[in-house]
């Protein structure tokens, strides 16, 4: 599809918005929301590497009720935001870190990741459901002067494609056809399998671009132990993934949140992977891309312009 191959890198940048529907929400991630989302612009920064940043539209606003009475979300949805977070605004809004990735020195892509971390796939969430999570997400971007081209699904759950649609989005992270975690490396360093993928354009129009790997999927005393007798498990992979598409002609799709980094040894782990990233694209045999720019690219290759436009056959070829 291209000449060279490409990597795409993706965030799903949300605070405390990833896990305000949970019992009893992981307290280090929740706390190192901001902190990691800090990081990650100056890494970016630092190898020049364009990223796709999904932001939940929530955290653009300034002040809110709490309520959202004229949203259809399930009963409950909410309760959080006016209850326990009340007096957590850091946690619910975050205008100052959408500025320093739209101000930043790296021209990084502005996604969705929806409004509020409906998820698409729950029973409970129907098309009204959907459709009012994207009408909103992209009425805020807008009052910021930004576009929804890319969409990233809250917590992978891919459902409502159509809606998508509607709203103009061109893209969205699919499911990765490869594991994650343990029998992810396994997967990948023993069994040698490849960890590209090939984006695709759907019944809908939109260019599905698969995830390939979670960088923060093999944590805790596992890897504590693999980082102990061979190397950080994660960072292996990513190399690998990283130099086959530099071999290729496929796409290697990383992503994370900016709440894994939760420390410097995490910190640490997204350096070498951008370190070496850098280092096979100076080599001059491999592109960084967005995944708005992937969605042009295949709409392109397929004769397809902006807004999903047939450009031959406007043009009266076949």
């Amino acid at each position: 599809m291209n000449a060279v191959g490409s990597v795409v890198l993706s965030l799903d940048a949300e605070l405390g918005w990833g896990f305000h529907d949970l019992e009893d929400p992981p307290e280090n991630r929740v706390e190192s929301g901001r902190r990691g989302w800090s990081v990650m612009v100056d890494l970016l920064d630092e190898f020049d590497v364009p990223a796709t940043w999904a932001v939940v539209g929530h955290l653009m606003l300034t002040d809110c009720d709490g309520r959202h009475a004229d949203h259809p979300a399930p009963p409950g949805w909410f309760r959080r935001e006016r209850g326990s977070w009340a007096d957590r605004e850091e946690l619910r809004f975050g205008p100052d870190l959408v500025t320093d990735v739209l101000e930043a020195d790296t021209d990084h892509e502005f996604a969705s990741h929806s409004f509020s971390h409906v998820l698409f796939g729950d029973e409970r969430t129907d098309r009204e459901l959907a459709s009012a999570e994207l009408r909103r997400a992209t009425e805020i971007a807008d009052d910021w002067g930004q576009t929804v081209d890319s969409f990233i699904y809250p917590r992978n759950d891919v459902a409502h494609r159509e809606v998508l649609a509607e709203y103009g989005v061109s893209a969205y992270r699919g499911k990765s056809p490869t594991r994650d975690g343990v029998r992810g490396v396994f997967d990948s360093t023993v069994r040698d399998q490849s960890m590209l993928v090939q984006p695709e354009l759907d019944e809908y129009g939109l260019v599905n671009v698969p995830a390939s790997q979670f960088l923060f999927g093999f944590e805790g005393p596992a890897r504590t132990v693999a980082e102990s007798i061979w190397t950080d498990p994660m960072l292996e992979v990513a190399r690998r993934g990283i130099d086959e598409a530099a071999r290729s002609d496929g796409v290697f799709h990383m992503w994370l949140h900016p709440n894994n980094l939760t420390s410097e040894r995490d910190d640490r782990r997204m350096r070498a992977i951008l370190a070496h990233l850098e280092r096979r694209r100076s080599a001059g045999d491999l592109t960084v891309e967005t995944m708005g720019e992937v969605a042009e690219r295949v709409h392109r290759s397929r004769g397809i312009g902006a807004g999903g436009t047939d450009e031959r056959a406007a043009a009266g070829t076949n």
